[in-house]
């Protein structure tokens, strides 16, 4: 199956049957997977979405609702619908779905949705809504497969046949004692490859990875791509089992928590929605550009300080923003490899400090080369070799301060608890500018005039 690519055409057939029948509309949903139906519904209003919903099975819609994309609020299409419709989609999702999908509710809206569950699946949801949304406790699923280790092959076989009844897709089998204390995994290849009635103790791997369920989501999803597992199990402070975390639920974090750098490193809030309108996103981006525009006032105040040299030296405003504009662009790329490493890795001190020199090594170089090239452009150009060694040398440091603040700045904020995405890029653009003025119009200050 490829990829799905939402298009014109296709949102256009679905505004058209829209417009016709629900027997005609029913014929051209049954063309699109659930996941695809997720996509479509970004561009479709929120009563075609809920008259979609209802022509759907229960357990193609409790899909759809899923798939659907955190800004599209699914949990809004969810209080649409009419109660028995409602409580049928919410028993036939996963226990994790549903409760991302209720904890976007407020607590009233959440206490109707229960009330009309079953006392299990009401229960389940309401232990898993306890947890921060963002740890391995607000990411698990309580259902999973457990079976004692003193079995035998025989015994475990028709157990896990009779408990995967209750779970549409398994990837690991978890082994328990009687105290029904966490023992290890085991997989179902290993089972049924086993020769005569030998028991699960024979079979079970104990030392696997496991978190807590405060666990951060990040850390949650470094274990599972570092030890390239399906899932894990999340366990209590004596053991018991509490559920799992899949693989595709990290994904889910993955592209979150990549979103979000991102929109840090930007000067975005995380708050802001890629979706949401014009004043959702004044409210987010005016705060951090009034605090780009103070940091601008420095760089400004070194210009002003040297205006008796830039009007001696008339070419020089055309330098300044070279040497500007680079330091800013060298900076941006070093920290952007300093963030993402921090956010792969525990850095020790040790790589703190190998991270740091690499990027003053690059830094250096860099800085070298492209102030060779504009010194070859001052000598071209304005016939004036020293102007062409003051650039050279104000790009070669200005580019070796972007390295240091780049790489630097983040680590620094790491280390006093603060998220290096959020403050870096403002810190080490006010650096590289003022730093790149004062470098310029100094040295042209002392060797030009």
């Amino acid at each position: 199956m490829q990829s799905f690519d939402l298009d014109k055409t296709d949102v256009s057939k679905i505004k058209a049957a829209l417009g016709g029948s629900d027997e005609e509309l029913q014929v051209i949903l049954e063309e699109y997977h659930a996941s695809e139906i997720a996509i479509l519904f970004e561009s479709l209003t929120k009563d075609d979405r809920q008259r979609i919903i209802n022509l759907l099975s229960v357990e193609t819609a409790s899909e759809v609702i899923s798939e659907m994309h955190e800004e599209s609020h699914p949990e809004e299409l969810l209080l649409q619908l009419h109660p028995d419709k409602r409580t049928e989609i919410v028993e036939e999702l996963d226990y994790d779905d549903a409760t991302d999908i209720i904890s976007q509710l407020e607590e009233h809206e959440q206490k109707e949705i229960l009330e009309d569950l079953s006392e299990d699946d009401a229960s389940s949801i309401r232990n898993l809504l306890s947890y921060h949304e963002e740890t391995a406790g607000g990411l698990m699923n309580t259902e999973f497969i457990r079976i004692n280790l003193n079995l035998t092959k025989k015994d475990a076989i028709d157990e896990i046949i009779h408990q995967s009844e209750e779970i549409e897709e398994f990837y690991t089998v978890y082994v328990i004692d009687d105290e029904n204390t966490f023992q290890g995994i085991v997989s179902l290849k290993d089972i049924i490859k086993a020769k005569g009635n030998v028991k699960i103790t024979e079979l079970v791997k104990a030392e696997v990875a496991w978190v807590h369920p405060d666990t951060d989501q990040e850390e949650v999803a470094r274990l599972i791509s570092q030890y390239n597992i399906t899932s894990i199990p999340v366990l209590d402070s004596d053991m018991k089992l509490l559920g799992r975390v899949t693989f595709d639920d990290v994904i889910d974090v993955l592209e979150d928590e990549n979103t979000e750098d991102i929109l840090k490193i930007s000067g975005v809030s995380e708050d802001e929605e890629l979706s949401g309108n014009w004043i959702e996103a004044v409210k987010s981006r005016l705060p951090w550009l009034i605090l780009n525009l103070g940091t601008a006032f420095l760089a400004s105040g070194v210009i002003r300080h040297f205006e008796p040299t830039i009007k001696l030296i008339e070419v020089l405003p055309a330098y300044m923003t070279i040497i500007a504009g680079m330091g800013g662009n060298a900076a941006t790329q070093a920290l952007a490899v300093t963030v993402r490493r921090i956010s792969l890795y525990d850095l020790t001190d040790n790589q703190a400090y190998r991270t740091v020199l690499k990027e003053v090594s690059v830094g250096l170089i860099n800085g070298a080369v492209t102030g060779l090239i504009v010194f070859l452009f001052a000598i071209v150009f304005d016939s004036n070799p020293m102007l062409g060694l003051v650039i050279f040398l104000a790009m070669t440091g200005n580019l070796l301060i972007a390295g240091i603040t780049g790489a630097g700045i983040p680590l620094i904020l790491k280390r006093v608890g603060i998220d290096p995405a959020i403050a870096s890029s403002i810190i080490i653009t006010t650096f590289t500018d003022v730093f790149g003025f004062l470098l310029l119009l100094g040295l042209a200050s002392e060797l030009l005039l």
